[in-house]
């Protein structure tokens, strides 16, 4: 089962959560190194793409070793009492991710900033252009949930479960195999292709659209399963994640994705 749902918040919510809490609270900044040197949110902590992932090929986006999350949340001062803000620029493929990294390192107190930088820059929310102060580095020793990771093993031996759905969300050229990024093309067999650009609305500041869930349902995404959410290298699929979550989806993802999945000879292939 996957852990409880993610707390989408909007930027008057975080206003009063810098107001009211800020020694509680840690924002995570998972925008371009560049965008974040332009204008942050007060106060948020610059997180790279590289440091969620074990960047090893063919499947990059795998979860990176303990120690290096270790690394990491030592430079983030975590001590696993903060409450954890999340947001980037891109509409909540990074921020997924890192919320799916929270969910695989078992914390549990966090929030996602819907529709991220975009919204705040809309709203007329103040911003910052130097760094934040780095928190002092403390020692982390982190466990790893695994049953929020999704493996090749388990999704061939669920492929004729109907208590489990598998939603591809990458394009869908990519799903039809028109186009390819791995060895072979197409999609996991069963795989229903819910684009994750479609679960974001641009002209609401890239917040998550309303009405998905009745769109996903109609696909037959539905809460009653456990979902499966997979991309390219989990980057994509961080959003899908977080949406499913959101929903109250008993979903899971499968961080090897189609760069290991599609790189290897013998797994089927629709």
């Amino acid at each position: 089962m996957s852990s409880p749902l993610v707390s989408v918040i909007e930027c008057n919510e975080l206003d009063h959560f810098l107001t009211h809490c800020p020694k509680n609270v840690l924002i995570i900044d998972l925008c371009n190194p560049r965008v974040y040197a332009q204008c942050h949110i007060p106060g948020a902590i610059n997180v790279h793409p590289h440091e969620l992932i074990a960047g090893t090929h063919p499947a990059t986006g795998k979860l990176p070793p303990v120690k290096m999350l270790e690394a990491l949340f030592s430079r983030l001062g975590y001590t696993g009492g903060e409450h954890i803000i999340v947001y980037d620029d891109e509409g909540g493929g990074w921020a997924g991710r890192f919320i799916w990294t929270l969910d695989v390192i078992g914390h549990k107190q966090y929030s996602y900033l819907n529709g991220g930088l975009h919204a705040w820059l809309k709203k007329g929310s103040p911003v910052e252009q130097q760094p934040a102060p780095q928190p002092e580095s403390v020692p982390v020793s982190l466990s790893i949930d695994h049953s929020v990771i999704a493996t090749r093993e388990m999704i061939e031996a669920n492929l004729n479960n109907p208590e489990v759905i598998i939603w591809d969300a990458r394009s869908p050229e990519e799903y039809r195999g028109e186009k390819l990024f791995a060895r072979r093309g197409g999609h996991i067999p069963g795989a229903i292709n819910y684009e994750w650009t479609r679960a974001m609305s641009p002209e609401r500041s890239y917040r998550i659209k309303d009405g998905v869930k009745t769109e996903l349902e109609a696909l037959g995404i539905t809460r009653d399963k456990t979902v499966i959410t997979y991309c390219q290298s989990h980057h994509r699929s961080g959003f899908t994640y977080l949406v499913g979550k959101t929903l109250g989806y008993d979903i899971i993802a499968y961080d090897g994705s189609w760069s290991e999945w599609g790189n290897l000879p013998e797994t089927p292939v629709e």
